[in-house]
């Protein structure tokens, strides 16, 4: 399978269109029946221009993209192209400058001492010049407007503004209202025509931190080590896109000058946008703004030496705390040479979900945890990967030998040919599913200019998938599948640590309140604003009976032919555990008719896909695909649901593999942070995490009962949603013919309610786990919802804590450089019942943790106010609101979510009511009321031997927690 990087009024008509229409004069590049119907343009300066037009929403998906990234480093300065990405948001001579001649003094003199760090030896004399630099950085953050570009970014209304860095590409990446796209140009024109490193040495150790989360990451390990065995000449191999520490510690600005001018060039770059957007405006302003780039000389881009053949397995190994798993990888020649697409073929064969060998004999069988394949392509080679998650009983060698097996049985030829149909029947329907969008779409459309291929490499691509034949692909299989391979081994194990040493960084200065003259200006620019359309929960979700006692939620899909059918119940783990077990159960049964491969296979054939999923509080029926396939689809469901049929062996299976799940989660840093030491801190000893059914449990079920629950479910009380192009009464007709319910349904069991903890002392909890980093999750309770606070949460998570131009991330990152992670939230429950809590989270060195902490809580205890930063959150809060309507599934959807915080009404009219009349003072007394002097637990994860326990002690009484006793097993 390959992978994919996973209407309103106006007030005032967008900016583009202001001056008329334009006429159009622009030679877009087309492709005949292109399913994506993306434009094509090339500005004189070689800037590549991608555009394709959804009105769903009044937004756009922006992407700028460098073609460069790790793959382009100087090999003596590793990790160059992603270090430069992270410069690129700090502003240029006019954007965040406050005296640029005083400026420039100075960071041309932070250069020269970074030239005279890097080829100084003696530890004494660095320490020195790290000194001249701290005190010089120092200087110059006093005429700098600290994360300008950030604010104005987020005062236009963006969302999701960041950017990456891979091996091949750097990509921008915000996601705007429509009617701003002028405003915008003129900020991304301006930071991409001039690199400036102001805040150099704070963000280096930014970027160093993150470095330490990437050798926290068993995973991240395991992919540069595979990289290592698979290109061993080549930069994919040889170079990480992180770079290595001593080349993080000793960089160069002179280089990464360099590298800009050489890279950064339009003729190099491309700019695409996908969403509400007119393609000829589009690019008049594209001109406007970016057409005064000066083309550059052609980028040199690097040049395979060729690689040694791999004649036989290569096997490496890497350890770390988490589970353990296996991969095997076969290296093949790169896109558009034919490799990436019969890779993109065998993956799927291989494992699409439902059909493919590896579903079928490794997963459906349970003959491992987990296993999956899936191609990545790129320009100097192709990857196919398979991997597996062994049992409690086998060894990784025995997992290997398992995907091994399967890449004989593709080679034999061992599945049927008319599966291939069904793969490419699927992956249309993906495409279905990325048209609706933006992001998806763009990436794709980014792939294309990346790796310089034609788009019809892409807008053709399924038609041509669909036209190999068996033959062809096993023929390719023999040919290039053999022992070949680079075999991966995680196993559990120590990790030596690098050698890190704290630098001394005073902090720099935050000059909140001042303006760079750009931004003035800018701000001066005429801005156009939407009006929002909100729904009515009584005007937009409509409903049919199906009968008497079901009631059918509908909601028209107007954009494609995919459709969406829910049976929801009330009812979930909280309410029966053993119904949740069922439920897991479903996936690995069939019935009298069907075995549960020829069932899967069945729906995968009519590109549908099926599940029952129990959360801790409802329980959700879904069938999803396509509508033309939805009365086949909708008959095998509910054959299934009716006659389930148990299958005692698989239950055996499933127990060992649950128990095995359960012994891998005690590894996982996150499940333990975020779920048992989370629900520790807010529930104690009796939390819905620990209150689950035991193996003794599990052993004593019999089969027969979770399929007599399964069959029963129907019987409940519960109610119908779907989404789709069918009209209400022909998608009620359906559901009546083929879901039928007793004229009596029954009430559902008690919900099981757990009582929370106060947050009344300062407590520490500890799990000593062994990673380079240490994590702080501070987390204390407040009231019962509020409906009243939902507009002030808004803006005071988007001001203090959550976002790159929040004051939790200047003072904690940006100022102080003490983590590469930081954010303070006021958090939302998603019921009536539920708490606010107030939660704030730090990943930092362990020799900065006791700093990192203070900072935090300093922050939590005084609200620094600055009218500008406010002013900014709450403008871009409104305008958030008035281009993001509420449309297709999300109105049902929007309801739901209504009805579980005991909401009759829509309550963003109100929010957004309250936002436009909400000032600093009343953020200032939502702040006191609910944030400051509260007590707060301290969830802390880190190696025992690396923190500092007496500087836990400070904040509360330690209390080290048994990883059995939190897990409740």
């Amino acid at each position: 399978m390959k992978t994919v990087f996973k209407y309103v009024a106006l007030l005032l008509a967008p900016i583009v269109a202001m001056a008329g229409n334009p006429p159009e004069r622009h030679e877009f590049k087309t492709v005949k029946n292109d399913p994506y119907n993306v434009l094509q343009y090339e500005l004189e300066n070689g800037l590549k221009v991608y555009l394709s037009v959804n009105k769903d929403e009044p937004r756009i998906s922006t992407n700028i993209a460098v073609r460069t990234g790790s793959k382009n480093d100087p090999s003596d300065v590793t990790g160059l192209a992603h270090y430069l990405e992270h410069m690129v948001f700090k502003g240029t001579s006019n954007l965040a400058s406050l005296d640029w001649e005083k400026e420039k003094v100075l960071l041309e003199q932070i250069s020269a001492k970074y030239e005279e760090y890097r080829k100084t030896t003696d530890a004494v004399k660095r320490k020195a010049i790290y000194a001249d630099i701290d005190r010089l950085s120092g200087e110059a953050s006093k005429y700098v407007a600290t994360n300008e570009y950030d604010q104005m970014i987020s005062e236009l209304g963006a969302k999701g503004t960041n950017a990456y860095t891979s091996l091949e590409r750097t990509v921008y990446i915000n996601d705007i209202p429509s009617n701003e796209m002028e405003k915008w140009m003129a900020i991304e024109s301006e930071r991409f025509g001039e690199l400036v490193l102001r805040l150099f040495h704070t963000e280096l150790e930014a970027v160093y931190e993150e470095f330490n989360r990437n050798m926290d990451s068993d995973r991240s390990q395991m992919y540069m080590e595979r990289m290592r065995a698979l290109y061993p000449n080549h930069k994919y191999g040889t170079q990480t896109t992180i770079g290595t520490s001593d080349d993080l510690k000793n960089p160069s600005m002179v280089k990464i000058h360099e590298y800009f001018k050489t890279y950064y060039v339009p003729n190099n770059m491309a700019i695409v946008m996908v969403g509400d957007l007119d393609p000829e405006a589009t690019v008049t302003l594209i001109e406007k703004y970016f057409g005064k780039m000066k083309k550059g000389p052609e980028a040199p881009q690097f040049k395979d030496p060729g690689q040694p053949a791999i004649t036989a397995p290569i096997e490496r190994e890497i350890t770390g705390s988490e589970a353990e798993f296996t991969t095997l990888s076969y290296r093949l020649n790169g896109v558009n040479s034919g490799d990436e697409m019969m890779a993109d073929l065998a993956s799927s064969i291989l494992s699409n979900g439902k059909a493919g060998l590896i579903d079928k004999n490794l997963n459906q069988q349970q003959k491992v945890i987990r296993a999956y394949a899936y191609s990545s392509g790129l320009t100097d080679y192709t990857e196919l990967t398979l991997g597996a998650s062994p049992r409690a009983d086998q060894t990784l060698e025995d997992a290997q030998k398992l995907l091994l097996d399967q890449i004989l049985k593709l080679k034999q030829g061992d599945f049927d040919e008319s599966l291939i149909q069904s793969i490419v029947r699927n992956n249309k329907r993906s495409q279905m599913i990325q048209n609706e969008n933006n992001n998806w779409k763009a990436y794709t459309m980014l792939d294309a200019f990346i790796y310089d291929v034609p788009w019809t490499y892409y807008s053709e691509y399924y038609n041509r998938l669909g036209k190999i034949n068996k033959k062809e692909l096993v023929n390719w299989a023999n040919q290039n599948l053999g022992n070949n391979y680079v075999a991966m081994f995680k196993r559990k194990g120590e990790r030596t640590p690098p050698n890190i040493e704290k630098p001394e960084i005073t902090p720099v200065s935050i000059n909140r309140e001042t303006k760079s003259d750009f931004r003035q200006n800018w701000e001066k620019r005429p801005s156009s604003r939407m009006k929002p359309n909100f729904i009515s929960f009584s005007e937009d979700v409509d409903f049919v009976m199906v009968e008497d006692n079901l009631k059918m939620y509908y909601v028209k899909n107007k954009t494609n032919q995919l459709f969406e059918l829910e049976y929801i119940f009330d009812m979930g783990s909280r309410n029966d555990k053993v119904l949740a077990l069922a439920v897991q159960y479903l996936p690995y049964l069939g019935t009298p008719n069907h075995t549960v491969e020829e069932i899967k296979r069945k729906f995968y054939d009519l590109a549908l896909d099926y599940s029952v999923f129990a959360g801790s509080n409802r329980l959700y029926v879904s069938l999803t695909g396509l509508d033309e396939s939805m009365d086949k689809g909708i008959a095998l469901f509910e054959e299934l649901l009716a006659d389930v049929k148990a299958d005692p062996e698989a239950y055996s299976k499933m127990v060992d593999g649950m128990i095995k799940k359960r012994t891998d989660a005690k590894l996982s840093k996150s499940r333990i942070l975020y779920g048992a030491m989370r629900n520790y801190a807010m529930y104690g000893d009796d939390s819905p995490f620990v209150d689950i059914l035991s193996e003794e449990d599990w052993r004593n079920i019999k089969p027969e009962d979770l399929t007599s629950k399964l069959k029963d479910l129907k019987n409940y009380k519960h109610k119908v949603f779907y989404y789709g192009p069918r009209s209400s009464t022909d998608a009620a007709a359906l559901v009546k013919k083929n879901h039928t319910v007793k004229a009596t349904l029954k009430d559902y069991p008690p919900r099981k309610e757990y009582d929370r903890k106060d947050s009344d002392e300062n407590v520490v909890y500890f799990v000593d786990y062994d990673q380079v980093q240490a994590e702080i999750l501070m987390l204390s309770k407040t009231d019962k919802y509020d409906p009243s606070k939902e507009a002030l949460t808004n803006v005071f998570n988007q001001y203090f804590g959550a976002g790159l131009s929040s004051i939790v991330f200047q003072e904690i990152r940006e100022s102080k450089a003490l983590a590469y992670s930081a954010y303070s939230v006021f958090t939302t429950p998603g019921r009536k019942d539920g708490n606010h809590y107030v939660q704030a989270y730090v990943g930092t060195q362990n020799d900065k943790m006791k700093e990192a902490v203070a900072a935090m809580r300093a922050l939590m205890n005084e609200m620094p106010q600055v009218e500008n930063s406010f002013e900014q959150a709450k403008i871009g809060a409104l305008k958030k609101m008035e281009t993001s309507p509420t449309t297709k599934s999300d109105i049902f959807w929007t309801y739901q979510d209504a009805l579980d915080k005991g909401l009759t009404e829509n309550p963003n009219p109100k929010v957004y009511e309250e936002i436009k009349n909400m000032n600093l003072d009343k953020l200032q007394a939502f702040f006191d009321q609910n944030i400051k002097d509260r007590k707060y637990a301290y969830l802390v994860i880190g190696k025992k031997d690396l923190v500092d326990m007496d500087a836990l002690s400070e904040l509360g009484e330690v209390e080290e927690l048994d990883i059995d006793s939190i897990f409740g097993y």
